[in-house]
């Protein structure tokens, strides 16, 4: 389980959040919801210990999930906001980047990860002459390559159609089916049956 204990976010002078609790359980979904500028991004890199606590504590299992960022950064996977895609590799080329440089740009994970974002007819072609919803679903892909059990995601669903939202949806499903987790920042309704939500006003 994954435990936000009291948190509090300051960006510059101006304080975002404070005594911020929540918890999420194996299976289970958050959207965290707000205005521009509420924190949700902070939020996220927060758990993701990528930005400082200004107080609280986020813990995994009980313990501090941020006193070994090694071991932390191993059970999540993050999405932000940029795609991160290198338009000069192939589809799948970056996917092989994005797992350290496994040998076949075709092997067995990197197809399943296509098919899952329904990339696979584009698998080599260079990314540069993808649109904008095929680089988002290409950034996708990374979570199928990660065994994560914690999912952090930032504006997932931004330039996707509504068939490539069901597909990402499905997704989240599997992933929670397995006793995975989803944090998700959104302004917009994310395909998770049953997740709760988290207001930052």
């Amino acid at each position: 389980m994954l435990e936000i204990r009291s948190i509090a976010a300051i960006r510059g002078d101006h304080l975002l959040f404070e005594d911020l609790s929540f918890t999420v359980a194996e299976g289970e979904a958050v959207a965290l919801t707000g205005r521009n500028g509420a924190g949700k991004t902070t939020l996220l890199r927060m758990i993701a210990g990528l930005t400082p606590l200004a107080s609280g504590a986020v813990l995994w299992a009980g313990a501090d999930a941020l006193a070994d960022p090694s071991a932390h950064h191993a059970r999540l996977a993050y999405l932000g906001h940029q795609d991160a895609v290198k338009p000069g590799l192939t589809v799948s080329e970056n996917l092989r980047h994005w797992t350290g440089g496994v040998r076949a740009s075709r092997d067995a994970r990197i197809q399943a990860a296509l098919e899952q974002v329904d990339l696979l007819d584009l698998a080599d072609i260079p990314a540069r002459m993808l649109s904008a919803g095929q680089k988002r679903r290409l950034a996708i892909g990374r979570l199928c390559l990660r065994q994560a059990a914690l999912w952090l995601l930032d504006e997932p669903v931004t330039g996707l159609d509504t068939a490539s939202i069901a597909r990402f949806g499905a997704m989240i499903a599997r992933h929670r089916a397995e006793g995975g987790m989803v944090i998700a920042a959104t302004h917009q309704d994310l395909p998770m049956a049953e997740g709760r939500s988290v207001r930052l006003s």
